[in-house]
């Protein structure tokens, strides 16, 4: 009897005691449901912010305006000779000349070495013009490194082309020589040079190599299109006179090196005396090469 009473009881203990098992496993059960709901909330926030993060970033990137582009920083380098003649004249930290020839952008002449393109120098006679493009493109340009204060020691008659030239009126932008008319670094005659010729990319790209060479082209803008107008030297001539005229600048004066009014028949005779070094260098040059002949026994 004491065992069924008692097997009795320990049977309603166990019916009394399963409600509160799953009552318990039902609580742990919506605990965890919580427990996943909070994080599943706290991804989906996460997730929100990021996306509106990534989308303010996506606006901000779309407001922000692309990098403004320099206009001269353009160019192409040449296809033809860049040369010079070096008096050493020069402060090699300032002079471009220099500057071009540690980048490999020029070629350096021996003083005496003939130059058959295009050559900028005072002692041209004649002034740069589209006619000069053919020039240039097959034989290349060279200029005259040398120093302003200087031009009576210089020994141009030992730099010889068939085509010296001079630069119409045009203004400095080099440091040394800012706003000054004529006073052109190496880069500036060789960059005014091609951009007249019609070569204005290979321009852009030698002033590009100096932080000041965008300046040249911003002030001599106006007078360099009028120049690579023109047909020939003749039209810039009235060209570059008509804007002296026009801007009140004072006649040529006796330091000035742009072009006055002469005929070519200077610049005909200056390349009839280079064919003619050029036809005795190349006889000389033969005689030395030809070995003697044995004398007869």
């Amino acid at each position: 009897m004491h065992k069924s009473r008692g097997g009795g009881r320990r049977k309603n203990n166990f019916r009394q005691q399963r409600p509160d098992r799953e009552n318990r496993h039902l609580a742990e059960k919506l605990s965890d449901l919580a427990v996943e709901s909070d994080d599943s909330s706290d991804s989906t926030e996460q997730e929100n912010d990021e996306d509106h993060s990534g989308s303010d970033r996506s606006e901000n990137e779309s407001n922000v305006e692309p990098k403004q582009k320099n206009k001269f920083d353009v160019g192409k380098p040449a296809k033809f000779p860049v040369s010079m003649w070096d008096l050493k004249h020069c402060d090699p930290k300032k002079c471009s000349g220099r500057k071009l020839a540690r980048h490999g952008l020029i070629k350096t002449l021996r003083l005496g070495q003939k130059f058959p393109g295009l050559v900028l120098t005072p002692v041209g006679t004649n002034c740069v013009s589209p006619l000069d493009r053919e020039i240039i493109k097959t034989s290349g340009i060279a200029v005259v490194d040398c120093s302003w204060a200087k031009l009576d020691e210089t020994p141009f008659h030992k730099m010889r082309s068939p085509n010296p030239r001079l630069l119409p009126f045009l203004v400095a932008a080099n440091p040394i020589n800012y706003g000054k008319p004529c006073k052109l670094s190496c880069v500036e005659a060789i960059a005014a040079t091609m951009y007249i010729t019609g070569f204005k990319k290979e321009a852009l790209w030698y002033l590009n190599k100096f932080s000041w060479g965008h300046a040249f082209v911003e002030l001599n803008e106006e007078l360099l299109n009028i120049y690579a107008g023109c047909a020939n030297s003749q039209e810039i001539l009235e060209a570059q006179k008509k804007y002296l005229e026009t801007e009140s600048i004072e006649p040529q004066e006796e330091d000035t090196n742009y072009p006055s009014s002469k005929s070519s028949d200077e610049t005909e005779e200056s390349s009839e005396e280079y064919e003619a070094d050029r036809e005795s260098d190349e006889t000389t040059l033969g005689k030395q090469d030809k070995k003697p002949e044995p004398s007869s026994p």
